[in-house]
């Protein structure tokens, strides 16, 4: 499978964010986006999961079923951990598992692969902003999809949790897996390819607004 993204620019309001983007991936590559707070890193990853539309440009999978959205090949890690706090773990997860479609990984598999095996039955306002972050990142591997969208995914998490996530996201590309981060922080990967958003920023002024 390919994802091919061509000259994609986005738009806030009437203003244009950034402009010219063009990447090819394919089974096992990892994109890493850096640049300043508010050179549109978020709205890059939030155009490819369908959140957002694109301005101009054009996004394609190869490889993939016919008529079948983008949308429906990603997973989408954003700054919320989306998760719903009076629902305990496994509801949480039961939910995204049935919203998304294509079941992978047990939850109690899962939350093992994040070493949260015991938060099976707990609400999730009872657990630490680490624990929930984790948790957001457990919806990754409930379902199965092969496009990884995943912003500031370290956020609250400590350096053992780092790993573990660094090691989630090795076997998800050695499976064939494609991953896009939007981070600040290295996350452990090798061969990475990088796209640096301030080579295509439009609106300097808008940098301030670090949820672009």
């Amino acid at each position: 499978m390919k994802l091919n993204v061509e000259n994609l620019s986005a738009n806030r309001g009437e203003q244009t964010i950034f402009a010219h983007i063009s990447f090819q991936l394919t089974a096992g590559d990892a994109l890493i986006v850096t640049g300043t707070n508010g050179s549109g890193k978020s709205t890059l990853l939030r155009v490819i999961a369908g959140l957002l539309p694109n301005f101009s440009g054009n996004m394609a999978i190869e490889g993939g079923i016919e008529d079948k959205p983008i949308a429906e090949y990603c997973h989408y890690l954003g700054h919320q951990n989306a998760l719903k706090p009076t629902m305990s773990v496994a509801e949480n997860l039961l939910f995204w598992q049935h919203h998304c479609g294509t079941p992978d990984l047990e939850i109690t598999e899962a939350l093992q692969k994040i070493d949260l095996a015991g938060t099976y039955d707990i609400p999730i306002a009872y657990l630490s902003a680490g624990q929930k972050r984790r948790i957001a990142i457990a919806r990754l591997l409930v379902t199965k999809r092969q496009i990884w969208l995943v912003d500031e995914p370290t956020a609250a998490l400590d350096a053992k949790s780092e790993a573990m996530f660094s090691n989630l996201l090795q076997t998800h590309m050695a499976s064939g897996g494609i991953v896009i981060a939007a981070t600040h922080q290295p996350l452990g990967l090798k061969n990475t390819k990088n796209l640096d958003m301030d080579k295509h920023q439009v609106i300097p002024e808008l940098l301030e607004d670090e949820y672009l």
